[in-house]
């Protein structure tokens, strides 16, 4: 099994989708390629990025078998498996773990039906009990509605199954965790902002979306703090900051799909109820990302860092 312990920059990977609306495999490959060799050493498929909610479960169990087979153990694979509902989450995940490749399940906090603290604990707990894979908590309270309270990750940190944590919240919050956490919690944050501050205070790394275009700058910030080179890896996430930022600024993964289409990824666009960018979008996007204004409606090779491979 692959271990995510020296996994420091993981992608959640987009789902590319073909004219027909269908899942393109064969682009999925292509950039799953890309990424690996631009320094990304972890994926995330079936997240919040992949636009899960609207794959169903077949797609869901033939996406994951074709992207282990993509991946063919270079890297770790955290599959999505989460739901609201316990018993089916649980279900979902036996049946993900069956699948070879797949090293570790993402389980959310459940949405919309806002448990409580201890209801949190109950899933969750159910959860390590029944599950025949190790899985990482997925704190998103922006999308849940509710929020894993840090006193809480602690207290699950200490079951066997749950292995770490992808945790969208304050650096202050997660600076707790590290503190407290059991030794072997792995903690990556979800904030593409946060990527080299949470690296410093501790956490194993960043789960990503910007690294669908920024693998190579942020590869050279985490190298570049490793090396004790702290002003270049400062000056890295100054400069990666505001793109991220940008990445953001529509409904994800609309943007980063944009910008992987302009590359030649041919990804498609998103499934309802997301739509993708129009031309305005995509203009005041490439203006946020320090292209030219047409950048993103036309495939043309982009400047997406030359001034920092050239520093």
């Amino acid at each position: 099994m692959a271990t995510l312990i020296d996994a420091d920059l993981l992608t959640a990977i987009v789902t590319p989708f073909d004219e027909n609306n269908k899942i393109d495999f064969s682009s999925l490959e292509k950039l799953v390629n890309y990424l690996i060799g631009q320094g990304c050493n972890g994926f995330v498929v079936g997240g919040t990025t992949g636009e899960t909610p609207t794959l169903t479960h077949d797609e869901k169990i033939d996406l994951y078998k074709h992207f282990s087979q993509f991946v063919n153990k270079r890297v770790p694979i955290i599959a999505g498996t989460g739901s609201n509902n316990t018993a089916e989450t649980i279900a979902f995940t036996n049946e993900v773990a069956q699948i070879e490749g797949i090293d570790y399940a993402l389980i959310v906090v459940p949405p919309y039906n806002k448990p409580n603290q201890r209801s949190m604990v109950a899933h969750f707990s159910a959860i390590n009990d029944a599950t025949k894979i190790p899985f990482l908590i997925y704190n998103i309270p922006g999308r849940t509605g509710v929020k894993m309270e840090k006193e809480t990750i602690v207290q699950l940190s200490r079951l066997d199954n749950i292995k770490g944590i992808k945790q969208c919240a304050s650096l202050e919050e997660m600076e707790y965790i590290i503190e407290n956490k059991d030794p072997d919690f792995q903690v990556f944050t979800g904030e593409d902002t946060q990527a080299l501050t949470a690296r410093l205070l501790g956490a194993n790394g960043v789960i990503s979306v910007a690294s669908h275009i920024y693998a190579s700058q942020m590869r050279r910030m985490y190298d570049s703090l490793y090396e004790g080179n702290y002003p270049l890896a400062a000056k890295i996430q100054r400069w990666l900051t505001p793109r991220m930022q940008a990445l953001f600024m529509y409904p994800s993964p609309a943007p980063v799909k944009a910008v992987l289409n302009a590359q030649g990824f041919n990804v498609g666009g998103c499934r309802l109820p997301l739509v993708e960018l129009n031309d305005e979008e995509k203009i005041t996007l490439a203006q946020r990302l320090g292209l030219d204004d047409n950048a993103l409606m036309q495939k043309l090779p982009l400047d997406l860092g030359k001034e920092l491979e050239d520093d």
